[in-house]
């Protein structure tokens, strides 16, 4: 009896096993999702083609590379923000050039797919199962025995014209053809012609387009030189971090080291040299002071994936949206990908410090004007002085994206060190003795992005690039060092100002 039992239970597994299978393949074929990869919109399938296949649109050509697996994908592109071809062309080129968070975003997106896929198979595969064993021995033989009857066919017939009508394979009709299958998948090297010098990492792409469209091909020639410019510039700079590795301070016995990050402003080729500097410097946490993005729109998304990427690894990740992240937007993709947002309520800091901070109350789009958004500025500094001054603990640190912000709070003396960015060059630390005769510093480090404008994505910083280590021991901040990318790929490490109360 016994035995019987296992061996009913070992075929049911069985059978509900292969049904899974099958219905997930089936459900992974037809899924889809809308993401914001590339700066696009864009629909994202899972294919068994083994390549990922990106379709560009009507004017550039597609592009295909190997995955190396046997799960492919298959990339179609919406709409952008972009309204030249050259300029789409180059923000292309340099996202290539640093490419771990559109990398690790569809590596998130095919993960959901075939979880998704997997837990929807599985209660397919279960449903027919449950009814066979719900009816029962008896009642399966009544109903089979019904079958060859004609009520039984008709019963067949209705079932699978339902099934039919719910298919409905007349809808195709009769094809037209496609116009971009028609196209010959040709490999790079062979769509650009022999003028054109191919990075040895671009072996493997290919292209599906128009071969007689000469400015395609000289769009996509710029395009590969900066990728290869952009490409060299980032990762040398993060291989040289090492050089410069005996000149950072790292933490000592019972010391906490912090990156500090702010205005990166879409230069995704930054982050990779500041998680370097990030790691030579010992640091265990991150700090970021806000502009992230030029304009806070939702097709900016590949800047925080690159952000998010960089530091994924890291548990102790906080922030503050700056005046150009426009919106909730990024606050809340933050906030989705596991960084503390600050909003004005003291949390737990970095080694066991206390933490205030918030977003900017501006709002700033591409250009230089400012837009005053509910708050104003001065009412913002007013309510985090009295939060900071109100809390049971004082204040270690207060993060905010323009240091201004906090002056309130340190002439109060109720804060020990307020830190932000915004002016994209470095100002203190500066020693503030506040009213009660507290001592605490303002520090304002310089753009991490090496951005001169809003917008900064490029194949090398605009202006000098900066990244700051703050170190806390006893639960404050104790000195902060600044680290400087030149353009020239050059570093200049700063001196370790020790900070004391």
């Amino acid at each position: 009896m016994r035995l019987r039992r296992t061996l009913t239970i070992a075929a049911y597994v069985a059978v509900w096993a292969v049904l899974s299978a099958l219905a997930f393949l089936i459900v992974l074929a037809g899924s889809s999702r809308q993401v914001t990869v590339f700066s696009h919109d864009a629909q994202v399938r899972p294919t068994f083609t083994g390549a990922i296949e990106i379709h560009t649109g009507p004017v550039l050509p597609d592009v295909r590379i190997p995955s190396h697996s046997r799960l492919g994908l298959d990339v179609t592109l919406g709409k952008t923000d972009v309204s030249t071809l050259g300029g789409l062309m180059q923000r292309y080129a340099v996202l290539a050039g640093a490419p771990e968070g559109e990398e690790a975003k569809l590596r998130t997106t095919v993960r959901d797919l075939v979880l998704d896929a997997a837990l929807r198979g599985g209660a397919a595969a279960a449903l027919p199962l449950l009814v066979w064993r719900a009816l029962g021995a008896r009642r399966r033989r009544e109903l089979l025995a019904h079958l060859p009857r004609w009520r039984g066919i008709v019963g067949v017939v209705v079932v699978a014209g339902l099934g039919v009508a719910l298919w409905q394979p007349w809808v195709e009709g009769p094809s037209d053809g496609d116009v971009a299958a028609e196209k010959e998948w040709l490999p790079l090297s062979q769509f650009l012609g022999s003028a054109v010098a191919l990075p040895t990492d671009l072996n493997e792409v290919e292209v599906r387009g128009d071969v007689t469209t000469a400015q395609t091909r000289r769009l996509l020639s710029s395009a590969i030189s900066t990728y290869d410019n952009s490409k060299v510039f980032y990762t040398a700079a993060a291989e040289r971090v090492s050089v410069i590795a005996p000149e950072l301070r790292r933490p000592g016995k019972g010391e906490t080291a912090v990156l500090l990050v702010s205005d990166r402003h879409d230069n995704v080729g930054m982050d990779k040299v500041a998680r370097a500097v990030g790691d030579a410097a010992g640091a265990s946490a991150v700090l970021d002071a806000g502009d992230d993005t030029s304009t806070g729109s939702s097709w900016e998304a590949f800047s925080l994936d690159s952000l998010d990427a960089a530091f994924d690894d890291i548990d102790d990740r906080w922030a503050v949206a700056g005046n150009h992240d426009n919106g909730t937007f990024v606050s809340r993709y933050l906030d989705d990908h596991g960084w503390t947002v600050l909003s004005g309520q003291v949390v737990d800091g970095p080694g066991g410090s206390t933490l205030l901070g918030t977003a900017d109350p501006r709002a700033s789009g591409l250009g230089n004007w400012r837009d005053e958004k509910g708050l104003t500025f001065e009412e913002v500094a007013s309510r985090l002085a009295d939060a900071a001054c109100d809390s049971s603990e004082r204040i270690s640190t207060l993060l905010v994206h323009d240091a201004n912000l906090g002056r309130s709070a340190l002439d109060r003396g109720c804060v020990d060190l307020v830190v932000g960015g915004h002016l994209h060059l470095q100002v203190g630390p500066n020693r503030v003795v506040g009213s009660n005769g507290k001592v605490g510093w303002s520090y304002t480090t310089g753009t991490t992005g090496g951005a001169a404008y809003a917008f900064a994505l490029g194949s090398k910083p605009r202006r000098e690039a900066e990244i700051s280590v703050l170190t806390y021991a006893g639960g404050r901040p104790v000195g902060i060092q600044p680290v400087r990318l030149e353009t020239n790929g050059e570093f200049r490490v700063g001196a370790y100002v020790p900070l004391t109360y």
